[in-house]
């Protein structure tokens, strides 16, 4: 039988910035557990926390900007946490808190220049954007 458990060598630590909803399984809300079930540490910023995500008719919530989202990476910076060797982001509503995803996997990439960026890029379905269109 093959175990779900990563090889004890090495654990993967993974910083994942994506959406939370409270309803429905999207973003963080779906990523993260299936990954620490594995074995994986991870540690996520929500990039938005919203009642269910945007694809129905409404929706309530709020977005982090890029100054917040900065201000949680810098927390972890101060504390000597961004250790990840993987970057995962997913649903992001704004250029601002795309343009600090990059600076932050440079951050991640200045203590691991083998960090892996895996981008999903969600922006909409069935033809309609999620995100505004900037």
């Amino acid at each position: 039988m093959v175990s779900s458990k990563l090889s004890s060598e090495f654990t993967p630590m993974v910083l994942s910035i994506q959406s939370h909803t409270v309803h429905g399984y999207v973003g963080n809300r779906s990523a993260v557990f299936p990954m620490q079930t594995l074995g994986i540490e991870v540690d996520f910023i929500n990039s938005v926390q919203f009642s269910n995500h945007t694809g129905y008719p409404s929706w309530t919530g709020a977005s982090l900007d890029g100054d917040q989202l900065w201000q949680l990476i810098e927390g972890l910076k101060a504390n000597s946490l961004m250790t990840h060797t993987h970057l995962l982001t997913g649903y992001m509503r704004s250029p601002a808190l795309m343009r600090c995803v990059l600076k932050a996997l440079a951050e991640l990439r200045t203590s691991n220049p083998d960090t892996i960026y895996v981008c999903d890029p969600v922006m909409g379905d069935h033809g309609k954007l999620y995100v505004p269109e900037e």
